[in-house]
């Protein structure tokens, strides 16, 4: 004899079609934003204290690049207004430095500003985007990190908040965050 006996009719018949009482639906409603009672949820339901500080950090960053906004502002014209007082006598050399000054300063301000667009951008869209916004947030991190590494002594806090924007948006409570279902 074998084990576990062996049915000789062979399997079971189905269900027959039409045979029993037919599926009812529930009387009652989903549970208020989708969790039944005494269940944990499995997404926050409110913004994670890593995904706050990186907020808070960029608008941080915000401010300081409107400060460095308005000294790359005056020193354009400091140097626009050195250029016109050149004379005929001044060196080629000193004319063309100050033409290449004009262009570095002109440069820092679009990027300071396209700067300070995305991280207002980003910052605003933390409270209720998905992945994207997670993504712009690091990419942005390391962009400010990238650049501030490109102007170190004076970039120093710049790479210190970037830094912290990429650790706090690289958690597992941020991902959990930005991952959530939206209603």
């Amino acid at each position: 004899m074998s084990y576990p006996p062996q049915n000789p009719y062979g399997p079971p018949p189905g269900r027959q079609p039409g045979y029993g009482y037919p599926q009812q639906p529930a009387p009652y409603g989903p549970y208020p934003g989708g969790q039944i009672p005494g269940m944990q949820p499995q997404y926050p339901m409110v913004m994670p204290g890593g995904v706050k500080v990186a907020r808070a950090l960029m608008f941080v960053l915000v401010g300081l690049n409107l400060i460095g906004l308005i000294g790359a502002v005056f020193g354009l014209g400091s140097v626009s207004k050195a250029a016109h007082h050149t004379t005929s006598y001044t060196s080629p050399d000193t004319t063309s430095m100050l033409n290449v000054g004009k262009g570095v300063l002109i440069f820092a301000i679009v990027l300071i500003v396209i700067f300070s667009a995305v991280a207002i951008t980003v910052a605003l869209q933390c409270a209720n985007g998905g992945k994207g916004v997670r993504t712009g947030a690091i990419v942005f991190g390391v962009g400010t990190l990238l650049v501030s590494l490109m102007t170190f002594p004076f970039g120093l806090v710049h790479t210190v908040l970037g830094i912290l924007v990429i650790a706090f948006m690289a958690k597992d409570e941020s991902n959990k965050w930005f991952n959530r279902p939206r209603y």
